[in-house]
């Protein structure tokens, strides 16, 4: 046997395998990093979504009042096809993207209703009020997102790093998307 057919020694091959483990531990954070910013921009342009859904439900359907239920902004108004709102996010608790999108009745102790679910243009369920809460909160926090996120009739895009943007939204406490 020559001396040039041996192949590799195991020297060799713990080498090659220490080599891709440092460029593995290098290159995993920074893939997580991207997801997260990923899902953190899926969950603004969910929001945004929500704004602009509930603007044009506010104004041609809802008799002046706002949806509190995602299903109600996604139900076409009759003689349509298509709703307020992409079907993506068809239902309150819905995920996407690594976060959990919800749409409620604003909790502010001046939020009223605003006729009734009978009178909007799409036979909502849920009866249309002067102000609504959305939020997008992480599945995982630190795994599927790092900020918590919400909107109101304002439509101003609010976060916390810690914890769930209550409802009300305290503009005040709290750091806007920009």
């Amino acid at each position: 046997m020559r001396n040039t057919d041996r192949g590799f020694t195991l020297i060799e091959l713990l080498m090659v395998v220490s080599i891709i483990g440092i460029l593995a531990a290098v290159a995993i954070p920074g893939l997580l990093r991207a997801r997260m910013a990923g899902n953190e921009a899926s969950a603004i342009g969910s929001l945004r979504a929500i704004n602009e859904g509930q603007a044009a439900y506010h104004t041609s359907c809802g008799g002046g009042g706002y949806a509190v239920d995602l299903a109600d902004l996604v139900k076409p108004p009759t003689g349509s096809a298509q709703g307020f709102l992409s079907p993506d996010l068809s239902s309150n608790g819905i995920i996407k993207s690594g976060y959990i999108v919800n749409l409620a009745r604003d909790g502010a102790a001046t939020t009223m209703d605003v006729g009734s679910a009978a009178s909007t243009c799409n036979a909502s369920t849920g009866t249309p009020a002067s102000s609504y809460y959305a939020n997008a909160n992480p599945v995982t926090p630190g795994g599927s997102g790092m900020r918590f996120f919400a909107t109101d009739v304002r439509g101003t895009l609010f976060f916390s790093t810690t914890a769930t943007v209550p409802n009300p939204i305290p503009a005040a406490a709290l750091s806007v998307v920009q």
